[in-house]
């Protein structure tokens, strides 16, 4: 079976200030990446909309509210110092959570292997109660919440390799057994979370990785933390919040890392969905704003889930 590539129409619709890191030329970078000859095979679909209420399975009943009430008639409006919100912003976090719903949806029905959803804005800074870090929706969490709900799914798990922790998941999902975290994100750095000490109920797995480093460090993290806790969580379906902003060139951060370290760490991934859950993974795009890094590393990533479909 193949891999699906969902792309985004409206990516433009979410506005943000110019010079702002969370900009529709990110998607640009990505589809003109994967436009190249040796992704020919991938299925390709663009991302529908999706039922916003839908939030509520991981947010607060009154999030979309909060949302609404800080989304302006026109121009862009600011939730906190690095988050915005423009008159349209809402039109791309729906086709942003209809992408991931119609990438798991291909892939529980076995229509298609795996799953990239290249979309925007990312979600995985979106806490129960409070949008941030760029963030509005916790996409990739209301996905998991939809496996479990809609497609029986017993024991999620979500693995984000963003530079970044992916505190709003965390605080999704701290509290549940039935979904695993794993992050490997440099610390100290925004936001300040994912102490490796931090377990939740036995399903966080944090590791911090420093200042300076690169693949070496990535793959003793996953080698020695993050794969055998996965493992032993023995998931129905995978998914991946997938971060290129550790790319040694991001601006925003300050790891090392190369495309071929994209490539690593999707391949045991993908190692893990075929053994464990029947090759049923969906990754979905969240940070990455160096133009270059974001391009190579996305395209090493989709690479490797083409590997094995």
């Amino acid at each position: 079976m193949a891999t699906l590539l969902v792309s985004q129409p409206n990516f433009e619709s979410h506005a943000t200030p110019t010079g702002h890191p969370e900009r529709p030329d990110r998607i640009r970078a990505v589809e003109e990446a994967l436009s190249a000859d040796r992704f020919a095979r991938l299925v390709r679909r663009e991302a529908p909309s999706g039922d916003l209420t839908l939030a509520e399975l991981v947010h607060d009943a009154n999030y979309l509210s909060i949302l609404t009430r800080a989304r302006p008639a026109e121009g862009i409006g600011q939730i906190d110092e690095d988050t915005f919100i423009s008159s349209r912003s809402l039109e791309a976090a729906s086709t942003a959570l209809g992408g991931g719903l119609a990438a798991l949806e291909a892939v529980a029905l076995g229509e298609v292997r795996n799953a990239f959803c290249a979309v925007r804005p990312p979600g995985h800074h979106a806490e129960i109660d409070r949008p941030m870090g760029f963030c509005l929706i916790n996409s990739i969490a209301v996905v998991a919440r939809e496996a479990q709900r809609k497609f029986g799914a017993e024991r999620v798990a979500i693995v984000d390799f963003d530079v970044h922790h992916g505190n709003g998941t965390e605080d999704i999902f701290k509290a549940d057994p039935t979904v695993f975290y794993a992050s490997s994100h440099q610390m100290p750095l925004y936001p300040g979370t994912g102490a490796p000490s931090f377990v939740g109920v036995g399903n966080i797995c944090n590791a911090a990785l420093a200042a300076g480093s690169g693949g070496a460090e990535m793959r003793a993290a996953y080698t020695d933390r993050i794969l055998p806790a996965l493992e032993a969580f023995r998931p129905d379906f995978l998914l991946v919040s997938a971060g290129f902003d550790a790319d040694y060139r991001d601006p925003l951060a300050g790891l090392n890392w190369q495309p071929e370290d994209f490539a690593w760490v999707t391949e045991r991934l993908v190692d893990v969905a075929e053994r464990l859950c029947e090759g049923r993974l969906v990754s979905m795009l969240e940070g990455g704003y160096d133009r270059h890094g974001l391009a190579t590393g996305a395209a090493a990533h989709v690479e490797m889930l083409m590997a094995t479909s």
